[in-house]
């Protein structure tokens, strides 16, 4: 039984090739010698046991130099080494699927008006959205309680020009070639664009109206100014047929329309409005905006509003705290 054990021990110490390291040609020749020997004979397996020594010897020897040499009664075998490779494959495994998880994260859900990409998210989708909750001064609000006064009357400088529609995604814009401005309290701003929000963004009193344009402009010093021109169910408004015929057929790719547009047509008669400071009604929410609400509704038809409404069913955002801000109802007329 001694002698079997002898065996498999030194076979053991073979396979894992650290034999060849740490023996001399000599011992290994002992070793051989021993192994084919019969276990009766006391001198063979005296030196069997002498080389068995040996090699025990110049194998914990060897280990210590390399600073790996095992705890008294531990075995040497190969599977610690691989044990180990196997947490670092696993480690690196881990780390492979957790880099697409730290990159989806950084993929912000898009802005809408329903589910993830709802209003009361805005502020988490995008850090450049802060302002969507902590802002003091955000649009749009129910316009209540405004203060009558004789305000400057708002000089529209209107002109028959080349247009395109757009759907951006959230709702169909439309493109207007320069030349275009309004003034107001000593200052000109261009006209950028315009586009519609159903229902209405604002409310005049608590009363919400079936649609909004909100046409943005812009001034020499980079502040935008926003008139809105609240629309009702009523007859054919003439200038929104003309954008609804010049529909585009994908998002995000704007038609050039045939003919010109005269901005005027969507104007109501009386040029009587309020204004207030607010902010964007979309991220990222950007206050110092100079709001101009015009007091009186203009009408488009209920085939109007169901063309836009098969494409935006609902893009309003919610009334946001009026914050005590000042508000003023100018008295003038057309």
């Amino acid at each position: 039984m001694e002698e079997i054990f002898k065996k498999k021990y030194v076979g053991r110490l073979i396979r894992v090739g650290v034999i060849a390291c740490a023996c001399s040609s000599a011992s290994l020749a002992q070793a051989s010698e021993a192994k084919t020997k019969p276990a009766a004979a006391p001198a063979a397996a005296a030196a069997g046991e002498e080389s068995l020594d040996l090699l025990r010897q110049r194998l914990a020897e060897r280990l210590s130099s390399k600073g790996d040499a095992p705890a008294p009664g531990m075995k040497v075998t190969a599977s610690g080494g691989h044990e180990e490779a196997g947490k670092a494959a696993k480690a690196a495994k881990a780390g492979k699927k957790a880099e697409p998880a730290a990159h989806a994260a950084t993929e912000h859900a898009h802005w809408g008006y329903v589910g993830e990409g709802a209003p009361e998210r805005w502020a988490e989708l995008d850090p450049e959205n802060r302002q969507c909750a902590i802002g003091t001064r955000q649009s749009p609000i129910d316009i209540r309680e405004g203060i009558r006064v004789d305000l400057e009357k708002i000089n529209f400088d209107y002109r028959p020009s080349n247009f395109a529609v757009l759907d951006n995604g959230h709702t169909v814009q439309v493109n207007v070639a320069p030349g275009n401005a309004l003034q107001v309290m000593g200052r000109r701003f261009e006209l950028l664009q315009f586009h519609f929000h159903r229902p209405s963004e604002e409310r005049i009193n608590g009363r919400q109206y079936d649609m909004v344009a909100h046409l943005v402009h812009k001034d020499a010093d980079g502040k935008l100014g926003v008139v809105a021109v609240l629309l009702e169910r009523g007859r054919d408004q003439a200038l929104i047929q003309t954008i609804w015929n010049n529909l585009p057929l994908e998002k995000g790719q704007p038609l050039a329309a045939p003919g010109l547009l005269d901005l005027n047509q969507l104007l109501p008669e009386d040029r009587s409005y309020f204004t207030y400071m607010g902010s964007l009604t979309t991220p990222p929410c950007s206050e110092g905006v100079l709001w101009m609400v015009m007091r009186t509704p203009v009408q488009l038809s209920s085939n109007q509003i169901s063309i836009f409404a098969r494409l935006y069913p609902m893009n309003a955002r919610p009334i946001q705290a009026a914050s005590g801000r000042l508000i003023k109802e100018s008295s003038g007329g057309p």
